[in-house]
């Protein structure tokens, strides 16, 4: 892609106001504590102190808006606190330029390499970087620096609060990480009605099992809904492709296939509606519709062999999700059934494995089958306090010390942009020259995309927010309470338009500074052109220093593609191997990791071409046809393995003989294919061909080990096929 199309392309993504759900109550309690704790410093300090504490709750606010399963007001309070501390000591040196440049150039290289730790801590370390360039300006001796610090954190503290105080929907995020997941699922079986092979994105349920993690304090008081949910969505992915893949047994056409599609979109409708009852805290509403195709009497006389036990094992699940997704309370038993006798709740029915009565439990009884495999307890996934986080943290920063790093490269970028903003805003005479570094270090990202778009948007909503502003100011002559009014009423908006785009919520940023400064008399005399210029020059700077100091994607793609490659192949071989030792099971946990392995390096794949997607970069080995056909035959990969593991045998069962000569071989190809891709070579796959070739004239005895050893072998040639064309060109 040219830079000019490049350009076009990340101006138009910045510059973008998505439609999304306002959230009013959210950003009102927000800017209730900003309004707070500005009216408190107002009457007790004066404006200047009012100014650096509304900062501090202002920040505060805008860490609970972040994506992060951590609670929201240990994300406050550490915003509240990290604020504070970078506020002292950045007035203890700013009397002396050349230390404050050197604890300037410290924090931002610092606020990089928080990257590391994950998109909230980076975001929070960039914020105070930036609002300590404002906040060093205010106090005027050492005891008034410290008096500011301890009002930066108390503005931390109120918003800790009242979110504690004030709870707007508890649990809200998890509810809908867990919600979104069962809504995937369900997606999943509407789409296997019309293509039995159709790809499923395993994004929503990695997001679930990441919201799954708690604290000791959230383990406490979590709803009990949230538990055990995630793990019975991620038993139903297999069943749901094993029922509707032919390769299991169901002709493409038929009244067996009739049979399947009945059920796939009558399991749709059940979890869609145990995602609305997890999302809302209601209780299952199930249609009748669906639970009377799910209870039909004529599965097993249509349904035969792996498809019909493939069914039963379907109900089941669908029953343990119902069961679980039951809001619970004092009044309710342990499987959310109604205290008293013939109360029901809202919309109660039946559905095979619930335990529950409903319309259609007197027409027909579930078919005896072998009995499936109990479900697992739900392990309780812990999340480590801050404390205890700290050297996690500190580990991924060492690991990313590194020159092929982006987030060591970032942490570069940022630390000599804001300190070349600094010097020449205060070189410049335009007066309060920060405005030039603090834009750099709020548009400026490890990636080329978001850097780009969001400096062009920062400059379209500061020239609006200021100009708008300063024209209020200048036409109204606001006085101090008015000002501060103004200023609780910009943040409001802010919060309320956070998630809309970057440039909606710059505006409103923009003129929350001005009149925040406005109190104090700070800044009227600059004028909108000063302003903007200044803004200008930060952004300008930001992406001058990612054109000069990239950190590309593009030609690391081959890395990520080997990486997903080399897991998913670990994945399938795990699997495979369990058909020569059915006593280890299917749920192992060496299964498990492998599975969630490949789904981290495949999430990875795709960040990474998405990012690579609009860089100025000639592709250097992957082009774009390359990349789409290599993550379809990966993604195939990967669905073949699934299949295979939703029919490992029973423990108990005999051995299938050649299972572990071809778990060896597939594994050993695959880790050579991989390391042939990061070596631009298109990956031969010659040892696992004769081992499936061997099978021909006696195939194992199982009715999917060898059609899989097939198709897996037929993926593999299409990837070799994918990456042999991207050379050719």
């Amino acid at each position: 892609m040219s830079w000019l199309r490049a350009l076009k392309e990340t101006a138009r993504s910045g510059l973008t106001v998505e439609r999304r759900r306002l959230d009013p109550v959210v950003a009102g309690r927000a800017a209730l504590g900003l309004a707070l704790v500005v009216g408190f410093s107002l009457a007790l300090f004066g404006p200047a102190v009012a100014a650096a504490s509304a900062f501090g709750a202002f920040q505060a606010a805008i860490a609970t808006f972040q994506r992060s399963w951590r609670p929201r007001p240990t994300l406050a309070l550490a915003s509240g606190a990290s604020l504070a501390v970078s506020t002292f000591l950045g007035y203890l040196t700013g009397a002396h330029e050349g230390f404050f440049l050197a604890l300037l150039l410290l924090w931002t290289f610092l606020s990089g390499l928080a990257w590391a730790a994950g998109p909230t801590a980076g975001i929070i370390a960039s914020s105070n970087v930036a609002i300590m360039l404002v906040t060093v300006t205010l106090p005027t001796s050492v005891a008034a620096a410290a008096g500011h610090a301890v009002m930066i954190f108390t503005g931390g503290v109120v918003q800790a609060a009242l979110v504690v105080l004030l709870p707007v929907r508890p649990w809200g995020a998890q509810r809908d990480a867990l919600a979104d997941a069962l809504a995937a699922e369900a997606d999943y079986a509407r789409r296997l009605r019309h293509d039995p092979v159709a790809p499923f994105d395993p994004l929503p349920l990695m997001t679930a099992r990441s919201a799954a993690a708690v604290t000791p304090g959230q383990a406490r008081r979590r709803p009990a809904e949230l538990h055990g949910a995630r793990g019975l969505a991620e038993r139903i992915r297999p069943v749901l492709a094993s029922l509707a893949d032919p390769a299991v047994g169901v002709p493409e056409e038929g009244p067996e296939r009739a049979r399947v599609r009945e059920l796939l979109a009558a399991a749709g409708t059940v979890l869609d509606a145990a995602a609305r009852a997890i999302r809302h805290g209601e209780p299952v509403d199930l249609p009748p519709s669906a639970v009377e195709a799910l209870r039909a009497r004529d599965s097993g006389a249509v349904l035969t062999g792996p498809s019909r036990r493939a069914a039963v094992r379907l109900m089941a699940l669908l029953g343990d999700v119902v069961e679980t997704a039951e809001p619970r309370t004092e009044t309710s038993g342990p499987r959310g059934e109604t205290a008293g006798p013939g109360k029901k709740a809202p919309g109660d029915a039946s559905v095979p494995g619930t335990g529950r009565s409903g319309p259609s439990s007197t027409t027909s009884t579930p078919q005896k089958e072998p009995p499936t495999k109990e479900p697992l307890a739900p392990v309780v996934r812990a999340r480590p306090t801050l404390l205890r986080l700290a050297p996690i943290v500190l580990a991924k920063v060492r690991a990313e010390l590194r020159r092929d790093s982006p987030v060591l490269r970032h942490a570069v970028r940022v630390s000599a942009v804001t300190a070349a903003g600094y010097l020449l805003g205060a070189a410049l005479p335009l007066g309060h020259g920060y405005w030039a570094p603090m834009a750099s270090v709020m548009v400026m990202r490890p990636d080329f995309s978001q850097t780009y778009a969001r400096s062009v948007a920062r400059f379209g909503g500061t020239l609006i927010g200021v100009g708008l502003a300063t024209a209020v100011v200048q036409t109204a002559h606001p006085d101090v309470y008015l000002s501060a009014g103004l200023a609780v009423l910009c943040a409001f908006s802010m919060y309320l338009l956070m998630r809309t785009g970057y440039a909606a919520g710059q505006v409103f940023v923009a003129a929350y500074v001005v009149f925040l400064l406005g109190m104090e008399g700070a800044g009227l005399t600059q004028t909108v052109r000063d302003r903007v210029t200044l803004t200008l020059l930060g952004g300008l700077l930001a992406m001058l220093a990612y054109a000069v100091y990239p950190a590309w994607e593009t030609p690391r793609l081959r890395g990520r593609l080997a990486d997903w490659l080399a897991s998913v192949g670990r994945y399938a071989s795990v699997v495979v191997a369990r058909y020569a030792e059915p006593a280890a099971g299917a749920d192992g946990p060496d299964v498990r990791q492998a599975l969630l392995d490949t789904r981290a390096a495949r999430v990875a794949w795709q960040e990474a071409v998405e990012r690579a997607t609009h860089e100025p970069v000639r592709h250097r080995g992957l082009s774009h046809a390359a990349t789409e056909q290599a993550d379809h035959a990966l993604a195939e990969l990967g669905r073949v393995a699934m299949l295979l593991e939703a029919h490992v045998p029973e423990r108990g069962a005999p051995p299938v003989p050649g299972a572990a000569v071809l778990a060896e071989a597939l594994h050993r190809a695959t880790e050579r294919g991989a390391k042939e891709v990061r070596e631009r070579r298109a990956p031969q796959w010659e040892e696992l061909r004769e081992t499936v070739d061997a099978w021909s004239a006696e195939p194992p005895d199982h009715f999917l080990l060898h059609k899989g050893a097939v198709l897996l072998l037929e993926v593999l040639d299409e990837l070799t096929t994918a990456l042999m064309e991207s050379r050719r060109r």
